[in-house]
C-alpha cells in the first residue's frame, strides 16, 4: 500500500513537472535586450516555463530562421524583417503583431560631450561615432537616416565605427572605443552617468518593433503562452519602463 503510494506521488510530481517545465527560445532584437530579460523573468515566475533568449540584429536573426535556426518566437526592432519571415512562411499566419516603438538616441560616456540640441553633430568635435549596420539593424538605418536628413553624413561618414548590432554600436561607446554613438534609448534610459540627446521621432522613419510567432512554436504551448504573455499589462508596464511607446 506505502509503495503503491509513493510510486503515485513520484508520477504526479513528475507530471507537474512536464506540465511547468516546458521551454521556449526566443530570438531577439539587440535592442530589446533588458526588458525581454524582465518580462522572461516574470513569465518564468508565474508559469514555470523556461524562456531561452538569443540576442543579435533582426538582419541576423532573419538570416538564422531563413537556415533553419529552431525558434520558436522573432521579435524584430521593426516591420521589415518580421513582414519579410511572414512572406517567406516562417510564420503562423496573422500572428504579426506591434509589441513597442523604439527611441533612437545620441549618447556618450563622457557626461559634457552631448549637449541636449544634438549640435555637437555640426560641430564634429569628436573623433569616432558608432551605429549599428543600417543593412541589418533598423535603430542603424534610422541614425542614418537623420544624419542624411540632417546633411551631415558626408561630413561624419569618415568617423563612423560600425557594429554588428545596436548591443555592439554601445559597446564601442562604452569600451572607449568611440567618443559618442547613437543607440537606444532602451539602453540608456536607466543610465546616470553620461549625456544624450533624443532624436526627434519626426527625423528618421519610425522605428515599430513587430513581433512573430514562427511555425516551430505553432506546437509549443509555452511559445504560444509567452506569446500572448508580451500583450499583457505586466509585460506592456516593463515596456513602457524602457522608453518605449
Amino acid at each position: 500500500m506505502f509503495r503503491r503510494a509513493l510510486m503515485s506521488m513520484v508520477a504526479l510530481f513528475a507530471t507537474v513537472g512536464l506540465a511547468h517545465g516546458a521551454e521556449t527560445s526566443v530570438a531577439v532584437a539587440a535592442n530589446f535586450t533588458a526588458p525581454a530579460q524582465e518580462i522572461a523573468a516574470r513569465f518564468q515566475a508565474e508559469t514555470g516555463d523556461t524562456v531561452k533568449l538569443s540576442f543579435a540584429s533582426s538582419g541576423q536573426i532573419l538570416t538564422e530562421i531563413s537556415n533553419g535556426a529552431p525558434y520558436d518566437i522573432f521579435l524584430s526592432a521593426d516591420i521589415d524583417h518580421a513582414q519579410k519571415a511572414e512572406q517567406a512562411g516562417l510564420t503562423v499566419p496573422g500572428s504579426r503583431f506591434t509589441y513597442a516603438t523604439g527611441h533612437l538616441v545620441l549618447w556618450s560616456e563622457n557626461p559634457s560631450l552631448v549637449d541636449v540640441q544634438g549640435k555637437i553633430l555640426k560641430q564634429g568635435n569628436f573623433s569616432h561615432i558608432s551605429i549599428a549596420d543600417p543593412k541589418l539593424a533598423p535603430y542603424g538605418l534610422a541614425a542614418v537616416q537623420f544624419l542624411r536628413g540632417q546633411g551631415l553624413w558626408t561630413a561624419i561618414s569618415p568617423k563612423v565605427v560600425t557594429g554588428k548590432s545596436i548591443a555592439q554600436a554601445y559597446e564601442f561607446v562604452k569600451s572607449g572605443n568611440a567618443d559618442l554613438g547613437f543607440v537606444a534609448l532602451s539602453q540608456v534610459i536607466r543610465k546616470r552617468e553620461g549625456s544624450e540627446w533624443l532624436v526627434p521621432d519626426a527625423l528618421h522613419a519610425p522605428i515599430i518593433q513587430q513581433a512573430v510567432l514562427l511555425k516551430p512554436g505553432a506546437g509549443n504551448p509555452a511559445a504560444t503562452e509567452f506569446f500572448e504573455f508580451l500583450k499583457k499589462p505586466e509585460a506592456q508596464a516593463i515596456i513602457l519602463e524602457y522608453g518605449y511607446n
